[in-house]
């Protein structure tokens, strides 16, 4: 048992008690237990390496006020749909009519309970802030814990959840957070790896299962897949994958004991991932059928594959890369989805890992395959052949893959398999150190300078502009309503302001548009006219708000020049920045 297992296995199993000096010997013996002192540490790193997120809680979003704005909607409608209405949970106040809106993209409902604390478009904000820096900490605390098990030093372990959480590409997604919320993947491999008494350099070993870690790595790789399946899909096969391989080696390799106990939580646990697999994959099954155009088609994917040298480009978001980047990224049909630089760091250190390491020369080489594998799926179709014999495969034969269109996300495989070839080779120094009689501490200390230098590759200097105030008070409109002007980034603020009252609204911006949106739009162009009122009216659309930004926009002048006449529709001015009309 190596000593992450031995501290888990140690605050798991710590008694409690009332008596109050014992208790308080209990409390600090918890409090200074290397998983809770290893979480507190990646939380302080999450909010030092994302400010200043911290800094403009309530007044300042990152990257821009588009996708982000979206996203902070979208745990806020969680929320309030599970106090108000759970039962017309993806039946949104947004893209009406059109049914299951909240399936139009990944749903980040696993943040939902988030969602049920505060109200209004200041909480809405707060609460993605504050979502976006648990997303970094929890990867980084879940790639620390998974290298731990797997049988890393803590020097070791910390290049790993570094890199799995600050690695230059996820810069980009700066404005995902459902592309930046990956710590539950690697948590839940952690949990499974420690209830299953695996690791790297032991093998299985019956006598250190724990059923009740395994089924909790079920119940977190379950809450993964809740936040969307952009990155859930393929973690769902990884697993899957992970199953196979581990029961063909039991039946080959005579059958090892197999406590009932595990056994029976990895049913439990398999049957909840199973049962949440399916009942959040109904609603996208839906929206496909009413919707056949929002299946992902091959041009999609290959418009979304990135070049070969896309991985030794950085985002503009980075301080270290980025201007290094500039020229190479003026090239990518799709930058943001296109520069996938792991660290030159991490690049080195994981060569370093492949030669010398505490991990064996067949799992070296194992992590050596994982790498390229997922090298050559991130790359789409711009490989040999056109992607026919690599993800192609996957886009043709596994039921579901073809609703992906981003083949490069799948960068954050490499980056962990990266990450864990270099924490066996810094492993190994440690472990070298440690053998040392002189200068012991020195040398400890001196090994996590890998890890600065990896933390540092993800210095960031994202954007983080000002969330503009909403043009009306939106909890006083009559439903349903529109906002004019109405296009993607316009609709995806609007979809923001509605956190306040959420009144059903005819906007809409996701990451697909149903027809009936964007038929909305169009008709709608010069409101108010004879036939945008006729059409709106024949939806069921009550009120039109027609604000001033951008300033002096078409719609404006049209709404300040308009002439209502036999139109029977009646207009007030709100606060010199919008109109509001009357349609009934």
């Amino acid at each position: 048992m190596n000593e992450y297992e031995r501290s888990t296995t140690a605050l798991a199993d710590r008694p409690q008690t009332t008596s109050g000096a014992v208790f308080a010997t209990r409390l600090r013996g918890w409090l200074t237990a290397e998983p809770v002192l290893a979480s507190a540490f990646a939380l302080v790193v999450a909010m030092v390496m994302t400010w200043p997120t911290l800094a403009g809680l309530s007044t300042t979003i990152p990257q821009d006020t588009a996708d982000p704005l979206l996203q902070a909607w979208q745990v806020a409608w969680n929320g309030h749909a599970l106090l108000t209405d759970p039962g017309n949970l993806w039946q949104t106040n947004a893209f009406f009519p059109a049914k299951d809106a909240l399936a139009f993209s990944d749903s980040l409902l696993g943040y939902a309970p988030a969602g049920l604390i505060g109200e209004g478009p200041e909480a809405a904000l707060v609460r993605y802030n504050l979502l976006y820096i648990f997303a970094y900490a929890l990867a980084c605390a879940g790639g620390y814990a998974l290298a731990r098990q797997l049988g890393a030093s803590w020097q070791g372990a910390a290049v790993a959840g570094f890199a799995f959480a600050f690695a230059p590409w996820r810069l980009a997604h700066g404005g995902h957070l459902n592309i930046l919320s990956t710590g539950g993947i690697v948590l839940a491999l952690a949990m499974l790896a420690r209830g299953h008494g695996f690791s790297l350099r032991e093998g299985y070993q019956p006598d250190r299962a724990r059923p009740g870690w395994a089924l909790a790595g079920w119940l977190v790789a379950a809450w993964q897949l809740t936040l969307g399946f952009g990155v859930g899909l393929p973690f769902a096969y990884v697993l899957a994958g992970v199953v196979l391989v581990a029961a063909i080696r039991w039946f080959t390799t005579g059958r090892p004991p197999f406590p009932r106990r595990l056994l029976g939580a990895d049913l439990a646990g398999g049957l909840a991932f199973a049962a949440v697999s399916v009942l959040m994959g109904l609603p996208y099954l839906r929206v496909l059928a009413a919707n056949p155009d929002a299946r992902r088609s091959l041009w999609d994917v290959d418009v979304h594959s990135p070049p070969w040298y896309g991985f030794f480009l950085a985002p503009g978001e980075s301080a270290i890369w980025g201007e290094v980047s500039e020229r190479g990224r003026a090239d990518l049909a799709a930058p943001a989805e296109m520069t996938l630089l792991v660290g030159i760091v991490l690049i080195t250190l994981a060569v370093f890992g492949l030669l010398v390491s505490a991990w064996s020369r067949k799992v070296r080489c194992w992590l050596a395959v994982g790498t390229a594998v997922s090298v050559v799926l991130a790359l789409g179709t711009k490989v040999i052949g056109d992607g026919e014999y690599t993800y192609l495969l996957l886009y043709h034969y596994l039921p579901a893959w073809d609703a992906i269109r981003t083949p490069s996300r799948l960068v954050l495989w490499t980056t962990l398999l990266l990450g864990l070839l270099a924490a066996g080779g810094i492993t190994h120094l440690a472990e070298r150190a440690a053998q040392t009689r002189r200068s012991r501490p020195l040398l400890a200390v001196a090994l996590v300078l890998p890890a600065l230098l990896v933390l540092g590759e993800g210095a960031n200097r994202t954007a983080h502009p000002e969330v503009p105030a909403a043009p009306v008070a939106m909890s006083t409109l009559r439903s349903p309503a529109l906002i004019l002007p109405s296009e993607q980034i316009e609709d995806q603020q609007t979809m923001f302001f509605s956190t306040d009252g959420f009144p059903v609204l005819a906007n809409g911006g996701s990451g697909f548009l149903p027809r009936i949106t964007d038929e909305m739009r169009k008709k709608t162009k010069n409101f108010p006219d004879r036939e945008s009122v006729a059409h709106l009216r024949q939806l069921g659309v009550r009120t039109v708000v027609v604000h001033n930004r951008p300033r002096n926009n078409p719609a404006f002048r049209r709404a300040q020049s308009a002439e209502l006449g036999e139109l029977n529709v009646t207009v007030k001015r709100v606060h010199d920045d919008a109109y509001v009309f009357s349609l009934d």
